[in-house]
């Protein structure tokens, strides 16, 4: 197995995991907090796909789907179209309202589709250029691509833990 294909079978693993962590709840269920503060499940998947979205998009050279496909007009939130959600407070994680699956779901699979064909193109060599020359060591591509699967795959278990809490039947 190539790298390549080991990184596309972890990236499909968000998709299949979001999707069923969202499958069939209403907006009063992905807005809903369970605890004062705490995130809700539109907020945890819309940043897991901002950030997936923002980092391969840095790294592939090409504009995110957020801005390029109109995702951020779909979506209409209060904030400048350059943010993830990394480091919002409590107060913005709350103006993160999704009225409909269908919204973060199409999103899911614009970011998605625009992944797996960067992900297609790479070589094994690939992997070890410098993307990142803000941290010591600097950042390979590799490593880029595994911390922004690590982080997606931690936040969409979040979502669905959440979503156990909110119907635990």
């Amino acid at each position: 197995m190539r790298s390549r294909d080991l990184l596309l079978y972890a990236y499909e693993q968000i998709q299949t995991t979001l999707r069923r962590a969202l499958d069939g709840l209403d907006a009063d269920q992905l807005n809903r907090r369970v605890a004062p503060g705490a995130n809700t499940i539109a907020w945890l998947a819309w940043h897991l796909l901002r950030v997936q979205d923002d980092h391969v998009a840095d790294v592939a050279g090409r504009e995110q789907v957020w801005t390029g496909q109109g995702w951020a007009e779909r979506f209409g939130l209060p904030f400048d179209d350059s943010e993830t959600g990394y480091g919002f407070s409590g107060d913005q994680v709350g103006q993160v309202r999704v009225e409909a699956t269908d919204l973060l779901l199409g999103y899911a699979a614009a970011v998605h589709e625009q992944t797996a064909e960067f992900l297609r193109g790479l070589s094994d060599e690939d992997l070890d250029r410098v993307v990142d020359t803000r941290w010591d060591p600097p950042v390979t591509l590799g490593v880029r691509l595994v911390s922004v699967l690590s982080d997606d795959l931690q936040h969409v278990g979040q979502a669905a833990y959440v979503r156990g809490l909110l119907s635990p039947d």
